[in-house]
């Protein structure tokens, strides 16, 4: 599939120096809960760019530190806490400090170029609400789904083919521009989450960071007639709980630093295509 040319073009930045300079960020910022105002609130984004979640309905609830959420809000707001400093110190992207929240029937979607929905295997989007999503996504909007794994592909499945019976989820290749566009991403290391890690993780395995997840990483998308890249599935990963547990000396750091890599180079793609 031919992949659309243009927009800004960023140097590519060394692995080394890339990761050092976020791992360095993300430790910079304290554990602790910060205060934040209501983030359903405010009719425009809070800056130049801002990060919507998508509200659903859902009675299931998950979370760590004591934190129970709605499945939607998983990691929240410890990975915002932790990711979106990391974006404004590395680029010079304008960055709301927290994300806005939003039901996908809400009018106030499309002046927000990155929508993110948490946990799409409890996701059912009504009639409406997968009408409003493909006008998003057709306007130019881009859609990154995180944290769902093994039987959870079946309701996402479901779900997005609904928004678009007639586009197929195909692999993401190693060269599309959303892999290279800032951080040259030539790796396809699984991300786990942090209650992976917590049963099955292994230190002395060869050294390397080791986690039992329910099967292999994958990286799905779903592009438009011009081969821009709209939608991006994080599947049997938890890029949310790398964010949240950056400053966990549990969690690995160069898997938080993968984790950043990702975010960032799909905010810079969703801003500038």
């Amino acid at each position: 599939m031919m992949r659309k040319e243009g927009g800004a073009r960023w140097q590519h930045v060394p692995r080394r120096i890339a990761m050092a300079a976020l791992l360095a960020s993300s430790l910079a910022i304290a554990a602790g809960s910060q205060n934040f105002k209501d983030p359903t609130e405010g009719e425009r984004p809070d800056a130049e760019f801002q990060i919507a979640r998508i509200m659903y309905g859902t009675s299931a609830r998950a979370g760590s530190r004591g934190i129970a959420q709605p499945m939607w809000a998983v990691d929240y707001p410890l990975a915002e806490a932790h990711f979106l400093p990391a974006l404004r110190r590395y680029t010079t992207v304008d960055t709301a400090e927290d994300t806005r929240h939003l039901a996908l029937t809400d009018d106030r979607i499309f002046q927000y170029p990155f929508i993110w929905i948490q946990q799409p295997g409890y996701w059912n989007p009504t009639g409406k609400e997968v009408e409003r999503l493909r006008e998003y996504l057709l306007r130019g909007g881009f859609l990154m789904l995180d944290d769902f794994h093994g039987r959870d592909w079946d309701n996402f499945e479901y779900a997005i083919s609904r928004v678009f019976p007639d586009r197929e989820l195909v692999d993401i290749p190693k060269d599309d521009q959303a892999m290279q566009i800032f951080f040259s991403i030539d790796q396809r290391t699984q991300i786990p989450g942090d209650r992976h890690l917590g049963r099955f993780f292994n230190r002395s395995f060869n050294g390397e960071a080791v986690a039992q997840m329910e099967g292999p990483p994958e990286w799905r998308g779903i592009y438009d007639d011009h081969g821009r890249l709209m939608v991006a599935a994080n599947y049997n990963m938890d890029i949310g709980d790398a964010w949240e547990h950056a400053d966990d000396p549990g969690y690995p750091l160069p898997m938080t630093a993968f984790a950043y890599q990702l975010g960032v180079n799909y905010v810079i793609y969703a801003i500038t295509h």
